[in-house]
């Protein structure tokens, strides 16, 4: 029997408006890792189900080192999401992805201290045994590629690929820190992808996450330095580009076959297969 394909959208400010669903319904999810930054939205775009998620709560009150990442993971998965589908709010480390440039992300590196990085903890009701996850490569290259096709299709340029480091927040890098960042040649600086993506891996969940450029950190030596209300109004502008890429995306993948991406994603532990998640 075919795999029932349901994606997973987190979203920053914005990105979580439920107009983009027909037939919504609030769904309520707790979990063995607590309860998620909101009420889960569930729905369907074309036809095709799906599951909203405001990753810093409706009312954007919950900071990036504050949110429950193993609580909204374990939360889709239990609602029977296949993939999920990401944006997050970045910034730029090189000249040639300008404010305002997507960039489909393909790599990491962890500068986070003190989040819960696996579900695999020896809590009570977590799964049993310890997980040593392989993370390359990190994100799912077909829904990637679905993602990149979808832009297209829409007709918003995107980087195909970029490194992202991700900083423990809420604030934002010294310039020190910006350049050594460069020197390991990244591409964006973010706070929310990690552990995010570690955890849908863990998951069994095809991941893939829109990076959206909203300034340029503060390495450069002209121009403005980034600031919380240049973040928010770059990212608003391009909510809706955003908004057309998630919506064809959901088309996109739901044109293709999963199965065999899907349960190969699921047995890379074998105790996946009988885990509560």
């Amino acid at each position: 029997m075919a795999v029932t394909v349901k994606i997973g959208i987190i979203g920053g400010t914005g990105l979580d408006d439920p107009e983009i669903l027909q037939n919504k319904k609030e769904t309520t999810v707790e979990t063995p890792f607590g309860s998620p930054s909101d009420t889960i939205i569930e729905g369907t775009i074309n036809n095709v189900p799906c599951a909203l998620l405001a990753r810093h709560g409706r009312k954007h009150n919950i900071a990036p080192h504050h949110v429950n990442y193993r609580a909204n993971i374990w939360a889709l998965k239990s609602l029977g999401c296949t993939h999920v589908l990401v944006s997050t709010a970045c910034g730029s480390l090189k000249e040639g992805i300008p404010p305002g440039s997507f960039v489909i992300l393909d790599n990491f590196i962890d500068r986070t201290h003190g989040r819960e990085l696996t579900f695999y903890d020896g809590g009570k009701e977590s799964p049993a045994g310890i997980c040593h996850i392989p993370m390359e490569p990190v994100f799912c290259q077909r829904t990637r590629q679905a993602v990149i096709k979808a832009a297209t299709t829409v007709g918003l340029k995107c980087v195909d690929g970029g490194t992202c480091v991700t900083i423990q927040g809420p604030r934002f890098s010294t310039k020190a820190e910006s350049n050594l960042f460069r020197s390991w040649g990244a591409d964006i600086v973010n706070m929310t992808l990690v552990p995010e993506v570690v955890l849908a891996k863990e998951a069994g969940l095809l991941y893939a996450a829109v990076a959206v450029a909203t300034d340029y950190d503060c390495w450069r030596d002209c121009g403005n330095k980034v600031n919380v209300a240049d973040v928010l109004e770059m990212f608003k502008k391009n909510v809706e580009k955003v908004k057309l890429i998630f919506v064809e995306a959901v088309s996109t993948i739901a044109a293709e076959k999963w199965d065999d991406t899907i349960k190969e994603a699921q047995v890379v532990f074998p105790w996946l297969q009988s885990s509560p998640i």
